[in-house]
């Protein structure tokens, strides 16, 4: 019987998930070849000082055939990791998901059930967030704010669980280096007309490492972020 995906490429940004990536990549494996058997998996590891990398490199020897590493010798940031894995994916469709095993890979069959021709994007949306409260509910207020700001018509704004077709990605440029980068892409693919459909997925309580984004600092950036943004593609109507 044939399988769903004609080609399928799965990558994970990772920074010090040294606890969590090596079972992601063989989740990923085992679940893209049921879908496609053309695949591969990328871990793009964006400067960890952990022991990612010792990980990785063993599971590249095991595993020469279908999972690459790129890696970056200093931090890019979050949307710095992303463009990386965006292009370096060379499959018909790319799928990617955090390296900190909040969500599970396996579920990247619940979103290959809604592809079809008239299909771009499908976008999970978390079913219910498992986090402390105070994430829960500054996550809640970026959500909402989000939506109304750039006119984003999904579900969950904040949940990096996407399958996209290659073509649509072409389509648009994401030079942003920061989380912002998933506001850009988010926004981009609906306004270059890529068709959605949004399937709910489990979220996880985080079990290695932590956030690095729950800082004032970090915060703070976003926020600056988040405005040029909303200035650059909302108000002036460029990219």
């Amino acid at each position: 019987m044939a399988k769903p995906l004609t080609s399928l490429s799965i990558f994970f940004p990772c920074y010090n998930d040294g606890g969590t990536i090596g079972s992601l990549v063989l989740t990923a494996l085992e679940t893209a070849e049921k879908v496609t058997d053309d695949y591969e998996v990328i871990v793009v590891d964006d400067g960890s000082s952990d022991m990612s990398r010792t990980v990785l490199k063993e599971l590249a020897e095991l595993y020469p055939q279908h999972l690459r590493l790129v890696f970056h010798e200093q931090n890019r940031g979050y949307g710095g990791a992303l463009r990386s894995g965006f292009s370096n994916a060379q499959k018909d469709w790319v799928f990617y998901t955090d390296g900190d095993a909040q969500y599970d890979p396996r579920e990247l069959l619940l979103l290959v059930e809604k592809v079809g021709p008239n299909v771009d994007v499908v976008q999970g949306y978390k079913i219910k967030r498992h986090d402390p409260v105070h994430r829960i509910v500054i996550g809640k207020m970026y959500h909402w704010a989000m939506k109304l700001l750039f006119n984003l018509k999904i579900r969950d704004v904040d949940c990096d669980f996407r399958l996209i077709r290659k073509s649509a990605l072409e389509k648009i440029s994401l030079p942003q280096d920061s989380g912002v980068i998933c506001l850009e892409l988010v926004r981009k693919l609906q306004a270059s007309g890529a068709r959605f459909e949004e399937v709910g997925v489990s979220h996880f309580f985080r079990v290695y490492g932590k956030s690095q984004f729950f800082n004032f600092r970090r915060i703070a950036a976003v926020g600056v972020g988040v405005m040029k943004l909303w200035w650059q593609l909302v108000v002036l109507r460029q990219g």
